[in-house]
């Protein structure tokens, strides 16, 4: 399962792995005050991407496109995290403002199309037995 968090939230039990996705760090937040696992910084969107988007909500449909197109040209990037969230809860952690339009819920988006993506294999070896 995968979650997001803005980062200046309260830590809870049930946040499983935390990872902070974004490039730069947290503005108002000490690197000893959040409580995080990683701080996967290539996950993020380039500098480009994130600028072009300036979090304005006409334009998330577009960046999250972009950064689908960036996330799937390395997959070495997310690849890691994919495994953590097909065995527990991963929590990507952000600190946009916007809740529902950042890269944290792209991200997610694009990790649960993968989740989904590899669910079920469709080689005909997985058939054996079933015909």
């Amino acid at each position: 399962m995968i979650c997001c968090k803005r980062v200046y939230e309260p830590t809870e039990d049930a946040d499983g792995y935390r990872v902070l996705v974004d490039r730069l760090w947290p503005r108002g937040l000490s690197k000893d005050r959040l409580q995080h696992d990683a701080w996967l910084r290539e996950l993020a969107p380039s500098t480009e991407l994130r600028r072009a988007f300036g979090h304005r909500a006409n334009a998330f449909e577009a960046f999250s496109q972009g950064y689908r197109r960036e996330l799937a040209a390395h997959p070495e990037h997310w690849q890691g995290l994919l495994a953590r969230a097909g065995a527990g809860r991963v929590t990507l952690l952000y600190a946009a403002r916007d809740r529902e339009r950042n890269n944290a819920r792209a991200l997610q988006a694009f990790l649960e199309d993968e989740l989904d993506r590899r669910g079920a294999s469709s080689s005909p070896v997985c058939y054996a037995g079933e015909l």
